[in-house]
């Protein structure tokens, strides 16, 4: 695992498109995996930058996301299909119909995970997949307790995710109880993990993730047992970090 600390969010965002820029120089079609919230958008905004600037290619790339609450249209300002339009994909050259959110509407939700694992599947898997962490130590929406092999499914949200996500919505009585996530099994199968993080709230749980051990109850430390996970800190939320990282 490497973790490697930045002065700040825009630091972060650069490093990361770093990451993903020299990755995708191996690999046509490229399939990357798409986080949402604030923690990602610094990234967001340096691929947009490379592609209209320095010509980084999109139209191969296919895009699947982690997750989506239940019971939101597409077209509401807080579901996450509306969130990657307007903060990446209308901006980018990518194909939208190559670019996968959970549908959260559908009637049968299982079927839903069952047909988003093989869509993964049918693509040959996610090169690179994108996360944000939780307060709780939540990836995607794994809550404390998920199982490490779990893979795509609805689940009901925590009152802390709730909390944090809150600020988001006019109220919190509107924030959704379900989502429907990616599994830790389903994230853990990605040929590479990069994790951002910023905020000194997130200060404790990144080091029981990164320097505790493996555990339910701490989603995100499942990402020890990754070949390849990178974690990209910004200062503040590193700051309880015991050992040397660069």
């Amino acid at each position: 695992m490497n973790v490697i600390i930045v002065s700040d969010k825009n630091h972060m965002g650069q490093v990361a498109a770093d990451l993903i820029e020299a990755d995708m120089k191996y690999k046509t079609p490229y399939v990357l995996g798409l986080a949402t919230g604030s923690t990602p958008i610094p990234l967001y905004q340096e691929l947009i930058r490379r592609n209209q600037e320095t010509g980084l290619d999109f139209s191969t790339t296919v895009s699947f996301n982690l997750d989506e609450y239940v019971g939101l249209e597409a077209n509401h300002d807080q579901s996450y299909r509306y969130f990657m339009d307007q903060e990446l994909f209308d901006h980018i050259n990518i194909n939208k119909s190559a670019t996968f959110v959970p549908d959260g509407l559908s009637e049968n939700i299982e079927e839903v995970g069952r047909n988003y694992e093989k869509a993964i599947y049918g693509v040959g898997g996610l090169d690179c997949q994108v996360l944000g962490i939780g307060t709780n130590g939540h990836i995607g929406f794994n809550e404390p307790g998920s199982s490490l092999a779990s893979r795509t499914r609805k689940v009901r949200l925590t009152e802390n995710t709730i909390s944090d996500n809150s600020r988001f919505f006019e109220r919190k009585e509107d924030v959704p109880t379900e989502a429907i996530t990616m599994g830790i099994g389903t994230i853990l199968d990605a040929r590479k993990i990069m994790l951002l993080a910023s905020g000194s709230n997130k200060a404790e749980t990144i080091a029981k993730s990164i320097e505790g051990p493996i555990t339910a109850t701490v989603p995100a430390s499942s990402l020890q047992m990754h070949p390849d996970a990178t974690w990209v800190v910004t200062d503040d939320a590193a700051v309880n970090l015991q050992l040397e990282w660069k």
